[in-house]
């Protein structure tokens, strides 16, 4: 089973980009998108042979994700039940048969950190989430976790240490929620790959200079782990700051 996240930072600009090439061209059994920027009614996606699911942000052009599944779920649930959080489409639950598929669209802590309070809130919430779901069932969770989360996951460790998506708090809510039993499925195959990142800021030549931050995770529940086979993140796919990240299973 092959499944891709990614962070399309607005998928009718990434439509203009070669988003359907990439759809096409990787015939995923799961796709997800983060940040898609639009309300209902406001794109029509022909993507034969897929069920989709949408969650739209409160606010106009911003936030909200959708899935696209070849395989029905059994149920789709929209947002984490929390109020407070559920205003900015950022979470979408498909149940299967023998496992939950979660993709998340976490929120951003902010320049000066204006939002880093909400953050860890957020971080407690969610990750409460995914733990009852995994009493049920096995969890595969996916999207932009907005955290690199060790010195290896960004070219430019020092100099970002108290940035968001690489503050201390960030980082440790990251490795509370790995060592509660799930697992970063790209470090559980390339533990100590430098260099492969998943977003570049558009200042600075940032991408071409691989100047990135890796924040853009497929993670399992522990019970999954005999049944990964694979992940990827493909660098070479252009169309929005973040490119696509993969994982298949079994």
């Amino acid at each position: 089973m092959k499944l891709i996240s990614w962070n399309v930072n607005g998928i009718r600009a990434c439509v203009k980009k070669g988003f359907l090439d990439f759809f096409n061209e990787i015939d995923a059994d799961i796709f997800c998108i983060q940040e898609s920027k639009l309300q209902e009614g406001q794109i029509d996606l022909e993507l034969e042979g897929y069920y989709q699911y949408w969650n739209y942000a409160v606010k106009k052009g911003y936030s909200g994700t959708a899935i696209f599944t070849k395989k029905e779920p059994i149920s789709v649930t929209y947002g984490i039940d929390i109020e407070e959080h559920d205003q900015e489409g950022r979470v979408i639950t498909l149940e299967f048969e023998d496992f939950y598929f979660v993709t998340v669209y976490t929120p951003n802590s902010k320049r000066g950190l204006e939002r880093l309070d909400n953050r860890m809130l957020w971080e407690d919430d969610f990750r409460a989430y995914l733990k009852q779901l995994d009493k049920v069932k096995p969890v595969i969770m996916c999207g932009d976790l907005n955290v690199a989360h060790k010195e290896i996951d960004l070219k430019n460790p020092k100099t970002n240490r108290k940035n968001a998506g690489f503050t201390d708090e960030e980082r440790e809510k990251m490795s509370i929620f790995l060592s509660e039993g799930f697992i970063d499925t790209y470090r559980f195959f390339n533990p100590d790959k430098e260099g492969m990142y998943s977003w570049w800021s558009y200042m600075r030549n940032a991408r071409a200079n691989n100047a990135g931050w890796r924040i853009d995770y497929f993670c399992t529940s522990e019970s999954l782990k005999n049944r990964l086979v694979s992940a990827d993140i493909h660098t070479e796919i252009l169309g929005s700051d973040h490119c696509p990240v993969e994982l298949v299973i079994e």
